[in-house]
């Protein structure tokens, strides 16, 4: 596919210089360079955070329908929390 695209004249002449010295082409250069960044974007949105966790039913009956700072606070009691 062909597009067109707005490179600074410092960065072009840069890369073709770069791309003269390892005998390649400027279209392979900036190709590389895509999936370069394409890799770190996939590793970056790829993060799952696991499931861990366990086998149950939920909260227990009388903390079901109890606000979470009082969950937070019953978990915390006597732990210096």
């Amino acid at each position: 596919m062909k597009t067109t695209v707005d490179i600074a004249d410092s960065i072009l002449e840069r890369a073709k210089r770069v791309a003269s010295r390892e005998r390649t082409t400027l279209k392979a250069l900036i190709e590389t360079g895509l999936q370069m960044v394409l890799r770190e974007h996939k590793r970056a949105e790829a993060f799952r955070l696991r499931d861990e966790s366990f086998g149950g039913a939920g909260l227990r009956p009388e903390w079901r329908d109890r606000p979470w700072a009082d969950i937070r606070d019953a978990a915390y009691e006597g732990r210096g929390g």
